[in-house]
Protein backbone atom coordinates (compact mmCIF):
# COMPACT_ATOMS: atom_id res chain seq x y z
CA UNK A 1 0.00 0.00 0.00
CA UNK A 2 1.56 3.26 -1.17
CA UNK A 3 0.62 7.18 -0.15
CA UNK A 4 1.21 8.55 -3.34
CA UNK A 5 3.36 7.71 -6.53
CA UNK A 6 5.95 9.63 -5.90
CA UNK A 7 7.58 10.96 -2.26
CA UNK A 8 9.22 14.78 -2.67
CA UNK A 9 10.89 15.65 0.47
CA UNK A 10 11.21 19.60 0.20
CA UNK A 11 8.78 22.08 -0.75
CA UNK A 12 11.55 24.16 -2.50
CA UNK A 13 11.81 25.22 -5.68
CA UNK A 14 13.44 21.92 -7.22
CA UNK A 15 10.62 19.76 -5.85
CA UNK A 16 8.12 22.01 -7.01
CA UNK A 17 9.18 21.68 -10.44
CA UNK A 18 9.16 18.00 -10.21
CA UNK A 19 5.80 18.03 -8.46
CA UNK A 20 4.21 19.85 -11.52
CA UNK A 21 6.20 18.19 -14.26
CA UNK A 22 4.69 14.58 -12.75
CA UNK A 23 1.36 15.96 -12.19
CA UNK A 24 0.96 16.53 -15.71
CA UNK A 25 1.96 13.02 -16.35
CA UNK A 26 -0.67 12.27 -14.11
CA UNK A 27 0.75 10.77 -11.27
CA UNK A 28 0.13 11.40 -7.35
CA UNK A 29 2.43 13.10 -5.59
CA UNK A 30 3.18 13.49 -1.63
CA UNK A 31 5.68 16.04 -0.85
CA UNK A 32 6.47 16.41 2.82
CA UNK A 33 8.28 19.23 4.36
CA UNK A 34 9.68 19.83 8.17
CA UNK A 35 8.44 23.53 7.85
CA UNK A 36 5.33 25.12 7.76
CA UNK A 37 2.50 25.80 4.67
CA UNK A 38 4.06 29.70 4.75
CA UNK A 39 8.30 28.26 3.37
CA UNK A 40 6.70 26.70 0.68
CA UNK A 41 8.98 27.14 -1.68
CA UNK A 42 12.19 27.40 0.24
CA UNK A 43 14.90 29.31 -0.51
CA UNK A 44 14.18 30.44 -3.93
CA UNK A 45 11.80 32.64 -2.11
CA UNK A 46 14.02 34.84 -0.75
CA UNK A 47 16.33 35.00 -3.66
CA UNK A 48 16.69 38.11 -6.43
CA UNK A 49 15.43 36.07 -9.11
CA UNK A 50 18.53 35.88 -11.30
CA UNK A 51 18.62 33.52 -14.77
CA UNK A 52 21.21 32.34 -16.30
CA UNK A 53 20.27 31.78 -20.17
CA UNK A 54 22.22 32.23 -23.11
CA UNK A 55 21.59 34.23 -26.66
CA UNK A 56 18.58 35.42 -25.48
CA UNK A 57 16.20 37.74 -26.98
CA UNK A 58 17.47 40.73 -24.10
CA UNK A 59 20.58 40.16 -24.56
CA UNK A 60 20.65 40.54 -27.91
CA UNK A 61 18.47 43.62 -28.26
CA UNK A 62 20.97 45.39 -25.96
CA UNK A 63 23.86 44.14 -28.36
CA UNK A 64 25.31 41.28 -26.43
CA UNK A 65 26.67 38.30 -29.07
CA UNK A 66 26.01 35.21 -27.05
CA UNK A 67 26.29 31.75 -28.13
CA UNK A 68 25.67 28.02 -26.91
CA UNK A 69 29.64 27.65 -27.70
CA UNK A 70 30.67 30.56 -26.14
CA UNK A 71 28.49 29.74 -22.85
CA UNK A 72 29.83 26.24 -22.74
CA UNK A 73 33.67 27.57 -22.86
CA UNK A 74 32.95 29.86 -19.54
CA UNK A 75 31.42 26.71 -18.08
CA UNK A 76 33.98 24.46 -18.37
CA UNK A 77 36.42 27.64 -17.66
CA UNK A 78 34.78 28.32 -14.51
CA UNK A 79 34.20 24.73 -13.52
CA UNK A 80 37.29 23.69 -14.26
CA UNK A 81 36.55 19.52 -13.76
CA UNK A 82 39.58 17.71 -12.69
CA UNK A 83 38.20 14.38 -10.98
CA UNK A 84 37.60 10.95 -12.76
CA UNK A 85 34.48 9.64 -11.08
CA UNK A 86 33.41 12.06 -8.82
CA UNK A 87 33.35 14.74 -12.46
CA UNK A 88 32.10 11.93 -14.25
CA UNK A 89 28.18 13.12 -14.49
CA UNK A 90 28.62 16.67 -13.57
CA UNK A 91 30.43 17.02 -17.20
CA UNK A 92 27.67 15.48 -18.58
CA UNK A 93 25.09 17.92 -16.77
CA UNK A 94 26.71 20.84 -17.38
CA UNK A 95 26.47 20.00 -21.11
CA UNK A 96 22.64 19.42 -20.90
CA UNK A 97 22.20 22.46 -18.75
CA UNK A 98 24.19 25.11 -20.77
CA UNK A 99 21.97 23.81 -23.89
CA UNK A 100 18.85 24.27 -22.02
CA UNK A 101 19.71 27.66 -21.14
CA UNK A 102 20.73 28.23 -24.77
CA UNK A 103 17.39 25.93 -25.86
CA UNK A 104 14.13 25.32 -23.89
CA UNK A 105 14.85 26.78 -20.86
CA UNK A 106 13.36 30.27 -21.46
CA UNK A 107 10.46 29.25 -23.26
CA UNK A 108 9.66 26.88 -20.72
CA UNK A 109 9.47 30.05 -17.93
CA UNK A 110 7.96 32.12 -20.32
CA UNK A 111 5.24 29.72 -21.21
CA UNK A 112 4.47 29.49 -17.58
CA UNK A 113 4.12 33.53 -17.06
CA UNK A 114 7.60 34.36 -15.74
CA UNK A 115 8.88 37.71 -17.30
CA UNK A 116 12.37 39.70 -17.21
CA UNK A 117 13.28 43.05 -16.89
CA UNK A 118 15.12 44.62 -19.95
CA UNK A 119 18.31 45.13 -18.88
CA UNK A 120 20.78 42.09 -18.59
CA UNK A 121 23.58 41.73 -15.20
CA UNK A 122 27.05 41.03 -15.48
CA UNK A 123 27.89 38.79 -13.02
CA UNK A 124 30.89 36.81 -12.02
CA UNK A 125 32.96 39.12 -14.55
CA UNK A 126 36.04 36.54 -14.32
CA UNK A 127 39.78 36.15 -12.99
CA UNK A 128 41.07 37.78 -16.47
CA UNK A 129 41.73 35.32 -18.50
CA UNK A 130 39.65 34.23 -21.55
CA UNK A 131 40.13 30.50 -20.68
CA UNK A 132 39.08 30.64 -17.00
CA UNK A 133 36.39 31.53 -14.40
CA UNK A 134 33.60 34.14 -15.14
CA UNK A 135 30.73 35.00 -18.15
CA UNK A 136 32.56 36.47 -21.27
CA UNK A 137 29.59 38.57 -21.46
CA UNK A 138 25.97 39.34 -19.13
CA UNK A 139 24.03 36.47 -18.38
CA UNK A 140 22.07 37.63 -15.92
CA UNK A 141 18.56 37.98 -16.31
CA UNK A 142 16.60 39.19 -13.65
CA UNK A 143 12.91 38.26 -13.10
CA UNK A 144 10.52 40.88 -13.11
CA UNK A 145 8.83 40.01 -9.59
CA UNK A 146 12.45 38.01 -7.80
CA UNK A 147 12.49 35.02 -5.98
CA UNK A 148 8.28 34.86 -5.10
CA UNK A 149 7.61 34.61 -9.03
CA UNK A 150 9.96 31.94 -10.02
CA UNK A 151 8.28 30.20 -7.27
CA UNK A 152 4.56 31.59 -7.98
CA UNK A 153 4.90 30.24 -11.72
CA UNK A 154 5.36 26.87 -9.79
CA UNK A 155 3.44 27.10 -6.79
CA UNK A 156 0.64 28.21 -8.22
CA UNK A 157 -0.31 25.22 -10.70
CA UNK A 158 0.94 22.33 -7.97
CA UNK A 159 -1.63 24.06 -5.40
CA UNK A 160 -4.30 23.62 -8.10
CA UNK A 161 -3.16 19.78 -8.19
CA UNK A 162 -3.64 19.87 -3.98
CA UNK A 163 -7.41 21.24 -4.06
CA UNK A 164 -7.88 18.27 -6.83
CA UNK A 165 -6.76 15.71 -5.00
CA UNK A 166 -3.64 14.60 -6.72
CA UNK A 167 -0.65 16.30 -4.85
CA UNK A 168 -1.00 16.37 -0.64
CA UNK A 169 1.54 18.23 1.39
CA UNK A 170 2.50 16.90 4.56
CA UNK A 171 4.09 19.84 6.45
CA UNK A 172 5.77 19.70 9.85
CA UNK A 173 7.02 16.45 8.65
CA UNK A 174 10.74 15.98 9.67
CA UNK A 175 12.51 12.87 7.56
CA UNK A 176 15.12 10.68 9.28
CA UNK A 177 15.70 7.40 7.51
CA UNK A 178 15.02 6.39 4.04
CA UNK A 179 13.40 3.35 4.25
CA UNK A 180 15.12 0.77 1.96
CA UNK A 181 13.55 -2.56 1.17
CA UNK A 182 14.86 -4.78 -1.18
CA UNK A 183 17.81 -2.87 -2.06
CA UNK A 184 15.05 -0.08 -3.42
CA UNK A 185 14.01 2.85 -1.79
CA UNK A 186 10.49 2.73 -1.18
CA UNK A 187 9.58 5.70 1.59
CA UNK A 188 10.58 7.60 4.50
CA UNK A 189 10.66 7.63 8.37
CA UNK A 190 10.87 10.30 10.49
CA UNK A 191 9.30 12.32 13.15
CA UNK A 192 6.40 14.82 13.25
CA UNK A 193 6.90 18.24 14.43
CA UNK A 194 4.94 20.17 16.84
CA UNK A 195 2.68 22.73 14.94
CA UNK A 196 4.43 26.04 13.79
CA UNK A 197 2.55 29.29 13.10
CA UNK A 198 6.34 31.30 12.51
CA UNK A 199 6.60 33.17 9.33
CA UNK A 200 8.54 32.20 6.54
CA UNK A 201 11.80 31.86 7.72
CA UNK A 202 11.47 32.27 10.64
CA UNK A 203 13.38 29.67 12.84
CA UNK A 204 10.61 26.83 14.25
CA UNK A 205 10.55 24.73 16.77
CA UNK A 206 11.71 21.27 16.61
CA UNK A 207 9.16 19.56 19.64
CA UNK A 208 8.76 16.28 18.59
CA UNK A 209 5.28 15.07 19.14
CA UNK A 210 5.15 11.44 17.19
CA UNK A 211 6.45 9.58 13.96
CA UNK A 212 5.65 8.66 10.64
CA UNK A 213 5.86 6.39 7.69
CA UNK A 214 5.20 7.06 4.25
CA UNK A 215 5.52 4.79 1.14
CA UNK A 216 5.80 5.71 -2.55
CA UNK A 217 7.18 3.93 -6.15
CA UNK A 218 9.71 6.28 -5.92
CA UNK A 219 11.20 9.04 -3.38
CA UNK A 220 12.78 12.75 -4.80
CA UNK A 221 14.79 14.58 -2.44
CA UNK A 222 14.75 18.12 -3.05
CA UNK A 223 15.74 19.29 0.56
CA UNK A 224 18.13 21.98 0.00
CA UNK A 225 21.77 22.43 0.83
CA UNK A 226 23.89 23.18 4.03
CA UNK A 227 23.88 27.32 4.00
CA UNK A 228 22.82 27.23 7.86
CA UNK A 229 25.09 24.46 8.84
CA UNK A 230 28.09 25.57 10.09
CA UNK A 231 29.28 22.21 11.09
CA UNK A 232 28.80 20.96 8.14
CA UNK A 233 30.69 23.54 6.36
CA UNK A 234 33.78 23.65 8.49
CA UNK A 235 33.91 19.83 8.87
CA UNK A 236 34.24 19.80 4.63
CA UNK A 237 35.91 23.46 4.26
CA UNK A 238 38.63 22.99 1.18
CA UNK A 239 41.68 24.44 3.92
CA UNK A 240 44.10 23.75 0.69
CA UNK A 241 42.15 25.99 -1.46
CA UNK A 242 40.85 28.21 0.74
CA UNK A 243 42.72 28.67 3.59
CA UNK A 244 41.58 28.41 7.48
CA UNK A 245 37.63 28.16 7.80
CA UNK A 246 36.52 31.40 8.63
CA UNK A 247 35.70 31.78 12.29
CA UNK A 248 32.77 34.27 12.25
CA UNK A 249 30.53 33.69 9.28
CA UNK A 250 26.77 34.60 8.62
CA UNK A 251 24.13 33.04 7.00
CA UNK A 252 22.46 34.14 4.40
CA UNK A 253 19.79 31.53 4.42
CA UNK A 254 17.39 30.44 6.69
CA UNK A 255 17.26 27.97 9.28
CA UNK A 256 16.30 25.37 8.24
CA UNK A 257 18.88 24.36 5.20
CA UNK A 258 20.40 22.11 7.80
CA UNK A 259 21.88 19.79 4.97
CA UNK A 260 20.30 16.66 6.83
CA UNK A 261 18.95 15.04 3.94
CA UNK A 262 22.46 14.42 2.54
CA UNK A 263 24.02 12.35 5.50
CA UNK A 264 20.50 10.62 5.74
CA UNK A 265 20.96 9.69 1.96
CA UNK A 266 24.37 8.50 2.49
CA UNK A 267 23.55 6.31 5.16
CA UNK A 268 21.20 4.59 3.30
CA UNK A 269 23.49 4.12 0.46
CA UNK A 270 23.48 7.15 -1.91
CA UNK A 271 26.93 8.13 -3.20
CA UNK A 272 27.32 11.72 -2.29
CA UNK A 273 30.63 13.40 -4.25
CA UNK A 274 32.27 16.68 -4.27
CA UNK A 275 31.38 17.24 -0.83
CA UNK A 276 34.57 20.02 -0.38
CA UNK A 277 33.19 22.27 -2.77
CA UNK A 278 30.73 25.08 -2.03
CA UNK A 279 29.61 28.54 -2.44
CA UNK A 280 29.99 31.54 -0.45
CA UNK A 281 30.22 35.26 -0.71
CA UNK A 282 32.92 37.41 0.44
CA UNK A 283 30.44 40.57 0.56
CA UNK A 284 28.07 39.52 3.49
CA UNK A 285 26.59 42.29 6.04
CA UNK A 286 24.54 41.84 9.24
CA UNK A 287 20.99 41.87 8.70
CA UNK A 288 19.94 45.06 10.42
CA UNK A 289 16.23 43.77 10.21
CA UNK A 290 16.72 40.06 10.59
CA UNK A 291 14.66 37.40 9.47
CA UNK A 292 16.26 33.93 10.92
CA UNK A 293 19.23 33.73 13.77
CA UNK A 294 22.34 35.93 12.24
CA UNK A 295 20.43 36.58 8.93
CA UNK A 296 22.97 37.70 6.52
CA UNK A 297 22.38 40.07 3.31
CA UNK A 298 24.94 39.93 0.88
CA UNK A 299 25.88 43.79 -1.30
CA UNK A 300 26.23 42.39 -5.01
CA UNK A 301 28.58 45.33 -6.39
CA UNK A 302 28.97 47.14 -8.97
CA UNK A 303 32.80 47.12 -10.01
CA UNK A 304 34.02 50.86 -8.55
CA UNK A 305 34.75 50.66 -4.67
CA UNK A 306 38.60 49.89 -3.22
CA UNK A 307 38.50 46.71 -1.77
CA UNK A 308 41.24 46.21 1.26
CA UNK A 309 42.32 43.57 3.12
CA UNK A 310 41.65 43.97 7.61
CA UNK A 311 44.86 45.77 7.48
CA UNK A 312 44.53 48.07 4.86
CA UNK A 313 46.02 46.83 1.54
CA UNK A 314 44.26 46.65 -1.79
CA UNK A 315 42.91 42.94 -2.74
CA UNK A 316 45.04 42.05 -5.91
CA UNK A 317 43.76 41.96 -9.48
CA UNK A 318 41.36 40.37 -10.67
CA UNK A 319 40.08 40.52 -7.17
CA UNK A 320 37.69 43.60 -7.78
CA UNK A 321 33.59 43.37 -6.49
CA UNK A 322 31.58 41.48 -8.74
CA UNK A 323 34.75 39.74 -10.79
CA UNK A 324 35.64 36.30 -9.00
CA UNK A 325 33.81 35.40 -5.43
CA UNK A 326 35.88 32.23 -5.07
CA UNK A 327 38.88 33.53 -5.56
CA UNK A 328 38.20 36.82 -3.50
CA UNK A 329 37.70 34.42 -0.91
CA UNK A 330 40.76 32.03 -1.31
CA UNK A 331 43.14 35.26 -1.37
CA UNK A 332 41.17 36.70 2.42
CA UNK A 333 41.36 32.72 3.49
CA UNK A 334 45.52 33.76 3.66
CA UNK A 335 45.39 36.51 4.96
CA UNK A 336 44.51 35.85 8.22
CA UNK A 337 41.23 38.11 8.99
CA UNK A 338 38.04 36.46 8.04
CA UNK A 339 36.86 40.43 6.85
CA UNK A 340 37.57 43.05 4.73
CA UNK A 341 36.18 46.56 4.06
CA UNK A 342 34.56 48.64 0.94
CA UNK A 343 35.68 52.02 0.36
CA UNK A 344 33.58 53.83 -1.46
CA UNK A 345 32.31 57.34 -2.58
CA UNK A 346 28.25 58.81 -2.33
CA UNK A 347 28.14 58.50 -6.10
CA UNK A 348 29.10 55.12 -5.95
CA UNK A 349 27.12 53.64 -3.29
CA UNK A 350 23.70 55.13 -4.81
CA UNK A 351 24.27 53.26 -8.34
CA UNK A 352 26.41 50.48 -7.55
CA UNK A 353 25.05 48.84 -4.33
CA UNK A 354 22.43 46.56 -5.00
CA UNK A 355 21.28 43.86 -2.21
CA UNK A 356 20.57 40.38 -2.62
CA UNK A 357 16.84 39.02 -1.51
CA UNK A 358 13.48 39.58 -2.68
CA UNK A 359 12.81 41.55 0.22
CA UNK A 360 15.49 43.97 -0.04
CA UNK A 361 14.09 44.68 -3.79
CA UNK A 362 10.55 45.43 -2.86
CA UNK A 363 10.15 47.27 -6.68
CA UNK A 364 11.09 44.24 -8.40
CA UNK A 365 9.38 41.92 -6.18
CA UNK A 366 6.51 44.12 -6.06
CA UNK A 367 6.52 44.54 -9.64
CA UNK A 368 6.09 48.59 -9.08
CA UNK A 369 7.12 50.26 -12.02
CA UNK A 370 6.71 53.61 -10.68
CA UNK A 371 8.31 52.83 -7.34
CA UNK A 372 11.21 51.40 -9.30
CA UNK A 373 11.96 55.06 -11.57
CA UNK A 374 11.93 56.15 -8.15
CA UNK A 375 13.67 54.02 -6.07
CA UNK A 376 16.74 53.67 -8.76
CA UNK A 377 16.98 56.45 -11.18
CA UNK A 378 15.84 59.55 -8.77
CA UNK A 379 18.79 61.19 -6.62
CA UNK A 380 20.11 59.27 -3.63
CA UNK A 381 20.55 55.43 -2.58
CA UNK A 382 17.84 53.02 -3.22
CA UNK A 383 15.99 52.54 -0.02
CA UNK A 384 16.75 49.27 1.40
CA UNK A 385 20.41 50.40 0.62
CA UNK A 386 19.89 53.74 2.29
CA UNK A 387 18.58 51.56 5.68
CA UNK A 388 21.91 49.97 5.89
CA UNK A 389 23.32 52.91 5.70
CA UNK A 390 21.59 54.80 8.29
CA UNK A 391 20.90 51.21 10.60
CA UNK A 392 23.68 48.62 9.31
CA UNK A 393 26.25 47.43 11.82
CA UNK A 394 29.09 47.23 9.10
CA UNK A 395 28.59 50.66 7.42
CA UNK A 396 30.61 53.50 8.61
CA UNK A 397 30.70 57.26 6.52
CA UNK A 398 32.61 60.29 7.26
CA UNK A 399 33.59 63.86 4.98
CA UNK A 400 37.02 63.05 5.37
CA UNK A 401 39.23 59.95 5.22
CA UNK A 402 41.02 60.35 8.22
CA UNK A 403 37.66 60.53 10.26
CA UNK A 404 36.37 57.43 8.22
CA UNK A 405 39.74 55.33 8.86
CA UNK A 406 39.54 56.59 12.99
CA UNK A 407 35.83 54.82 12.97
CA UNK A 408 36.40 52.27 10.59
CA UNK A 409 39.07 51.30 13.96
CA UNK A 410 36.35 51.65 16.44
CA UNK A 411 34.20 49.43 14.43
CA UNK A 412 36.20 47.00 14.48
CA UNK A 413 37.36 47.58 18.41
CA UNK A 414 33.54 46.73 19.29
CA UNK A 415 33.50 43.46 18.18
CA UNK A 416 36.50 42.17 20.51
CA UNK A 417 35.51 38.54 19.97
CA UNK A 418 36.76 38.57 16.39
CA UNK A 419 40.14 39.17 15.12
CA UNK A 420 41.20 42.41 13.66
CA UNK A 421 43.53 44.70 12.63
CA UNK A 422 44.59 48.79 13.29
CA UNK A 423 44.64 50.30 9.75
CA UNK A 424 46.77 52.85 9.14
CA UNK A 425 44.55 55.88 7.47
CA UNK A 426 48.34 57.25 5.53
CA UNK A 427 48.62 53.45 4.19
CA UNK A 428 45.24 53.79 3.06
CA UNK A 429 45.57 57.62 1.85
CA UNK A 430 48.82 56.46 -0.21
CA UNK A 431 46.50 53.83 -2.25
CA UNK A 432 43.13 56.11 -3.18
CA UNK A 433 45.66 58.81 -3.69
CA UNK A 434 47.54 56.68 -6.31
CA UNK A 435 44.01 55.13 -8.22
CA UNK A 436 42.72 58.64 -8.17
CA UNK A 437 45.36 59.75 -10.07
CA UNK A 438 44.47 57.56 -12.54
CA UNK A 439 40.95 58.79 -13.18
CA UNK A 440 42.31 61.85 -15.33
CA UNK A 441 42.87 59.52 -18.59
CA UNK A 442 40.76 57.63 -20.37
CA UNK A 443 43.33 55.19 -20.24
CA UNK A 444 45.25 53.91 -17.13
CA UNK A 445 47.67 51.20 -16.11
CA UNK A 446 45.17 49.90 -12.84
CA UNK A 447 43.65 47.29 -13.64
CA UNK A 448 40.52 48.39 -12.17
CA UNK A 449 40.34 51.36 -13.28
CA UNK A 450 40.52 49.54 -16.80
CA UNK A 451 37.73 46.91 -15.97
CA UNK A 452 35.58 50.07 -14.98
CA UNK A 453 36.07 52.08 -18.42
CA UNK A 454 35.07 48.26 -19.99
CA UNK A 455 32.31 47.66 -18.35
CA UNK A 456 30.76 51.65 -18.94
CA UNK A 457 31.00 50.37 -22.74
CA UNK A 458 28.00 48.29 -21.90
CA UNK A 459 25.36 50.46 -22.08
CA UNK A 460 23.18 48.71 -19.39
CA UNK A 461 26.05 48.98 -17.12
CA UNK A 462 26.92 52.61 -18.06
CA UNK A 463 22.68 53.73 -17.64
CA UNK A 464 22.00 51.68 -14.29
CA UNK A 465 25.03 49.98 -13.07
CA UNK A 466 28.45 51.89 -13.48
CA UNK A 467 29.40 54.70 -11.65
CA UNK A 468 31.13 56.93 -14.03
CA UNK A 469 34.66 57.04 -12.56
CA UNK A 470 36.02 60.14 -10.08
CA UNK A 471 37.91 60.74 -7.37
CA UNK A 472 37.67 59.22 -3.99
CA UNK A 473 39.14 62.05 -2.15
CA UNK A 474 37.84 64.49 -4.15
CA UNK A 475 35.18 66.67 -1.68
CA UNK A 476 32.44 66.88 -4.12
CA UNK A 477 32.18 62.99 -4.38
CA UNK A 478 31.92 62.47 -0.25
CA UNK A 479 30.85 61.47 1.99
CA UNK A 480 33.22 58.69 1.83
CA UNK A 481 31.67 55.55 2.66
CA UNK A 482 33.61 52.23 4.66
CA UNK A 483 31.51 48.68 4.86
CA UNK A 484 33.24 45.88 6.20
CA UNK A 485 32.33 42.70 4.82
CA UNK A 486 32.14 39.26 6.42
CA UNK A 487 31.79 35.89 4.38
CA UNK A 488 28.36 34.97 3.94
CA UNK A 489 27.35 30.87 4.11
CA UNK A 490 25.50 29.72 1.18
CA UNK A 491 25.36 26.51 -0.58
CA UNK A 492 27.22 23.61 -1.01
CA UNK A 493 28.20 22.99 -4.94
CA UNK A 494 28.67 18.78 -4.55
CA UNK A 495 25.96 16.75 -3.13
CA UNK A 496 24.06 13.58 -4.05
CA UNK A 497 25.73 11.69 -7.31
CA UNK A 498 22.62 11.16 -9.70
CA UNK A 499 22.79 10.54 -13.63
CA UNK A 500 20.88 12.96 -16.36
CA UNK A 501 17.40 11.29 -15.00
CA UNK A 502 18.42 12.25 -11.65
CA UNK A 503 18.29 8.64 -10.27
CA UNK A 504 20.90 8.92 -7.54
CA UNK A 505 23.40 6.56 -7.69
CA UNK A 506 25.50 4.35 -5.20
CA UNK A 507 28.78 4.16 -4.65
CA UNK A 508 29.59 1.10 -7.13
CA UNK A 509 28.34 3.45 -9.77
CA UNK A 510 24.95 2.31 -11.11
CA UNK A 511 21.37 3.85 -9.78
CA UNK A 512 19.80 3.23 -6.47
CA UNK A 513 16.63 1.86 -7.68
CA UNK A 514 13.42 4.11 -6.25
CA UNK A 515 15.80 7.25 -4.97
CA UNK A 516 15.78 10.75 -6.99
CA UNK A 517 17.35 13.65 -6.41
CA UNK A 518 17.01 17.36 -7.55
CA UNK A 519 18.31 20.41 -6.22
CA UNK A 520 20.94 21.81 -4.67
CA UNK A 521 21.33 18.20 -2.86
CA UNK A 522 22.25 16.82 -5.55
CA UNK A 523 24.55 19.47 -6.70
CA UNK A 524 22.18 21.57 -9.11
CA UNK A 525 22.88 18.02 -10.89
CA UNK A 526 24.93 15.26 -10.96
CA UNK A 527 26.28 15.62 -7.82
CA UNK A 528 28.36 19.18 -8.53
CA UNK A 529 27.05 21.07 -12.14
CA UNK A 530 29.29 23.81 -11.45
CA UNK A 531 32.36 22.09 -10.75
CA UNK A 532 34.57 24.38 -8.47
CA UNK A 533 32.87 27.42 -9.46
CA UNK A 534 29.71 29.30 -10.38
CA UNK A 535 28.39 32.16 -13.37
CA UNK A 536 25.60 33.30 -10.99
CA UNK A 537 21.72 32.93 -12.27
CA UNK A 538 22.67 29.18 -12.41
CA UNK A 539 21.51 28.32 -8.63
CA UNK A 540 17.42 28.65 -9.61
CA UNK A 541 18.15 27.32 -12.59
CA UNK A 542 19.85 23.89 -11.71
CA UNK A 543 17.17 23.54 -9.08
CA UNK A 544 14.68 24.36 -12.16
CA UNK A 545 16.25 21.86 -14.75
CA UNK A 546 17.26 18.98 -12.36
CA UNK A 547 13.81 19.22 -10.99
CA UNK A 548 12.37 18.79 -14.61
CA UNK A 549 14.81 16.25 -15.45
CA UNK A 550 13.24 13.89 -12.00
CA UNK A 551 10.13 14.85 -12.60
CA UNK A 552 9.76 13.73 -16.64
CA UNK A 553 11.77 10.85 -15.98
CA UNK A 554 9.62 9.64 -13.38
CA UNK A 555 6.60 10.12 -15.20
CA UNK A 556 8.15 7.99 -17.86
CA UNK A 557 8.96 5.00 -16.11
CA UNK A 558 6.26 5.03 -12.96
CA UNK A 559 3.33 2.44 -13.84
Amino acid sequence: MTDADVIVVGAGLAGLVATHELVKAGKSVLIVDQENEANRGGQAFWSLGGIFLVDSPEQRRLGIHDSHALALQDWHGSAQFDREDEDHWPRQWAEAYVAFAAGEKRAYLTDLGLKFVPFVGWAERGDGTATGHGNSVPRFHLTWGTGPEVVRIFLEPVEAAERAGTVRFAHRHQVDELVVEGGAVVGVRGTLLAPSTEARGVASNREAVGDFELRAQAVVVTSGGIGHAPDIIRANWPVDRLGPAPKHMIPGVPAHVDGRMLGISESAGANLVNRDRMWHYVEGIHNWDPIWPDHAIRIIPGPSSLWFDATGRRLPAPNFPGFDSLGTLRHIGHTGYDYTWFVTTKPIIEKEFALSGSEQNPDFTGKDVKFLVKNRLAKGAPVPVQKFIDHGIDFVQADTLDELVRRMNELTASTPDRDHAVLDHEQLRRQIEARDAEVDNPYSKDLQVMAIANARRFRSDRVVRVAKPHRFLDPANGPLHAVRLNILSRKTLGGLETNLDSQVMRPDGQPFPGLYAAGEVAGFGGGGVHGYNALEGTFLGGCIFSGLRAGRALAGSLQ
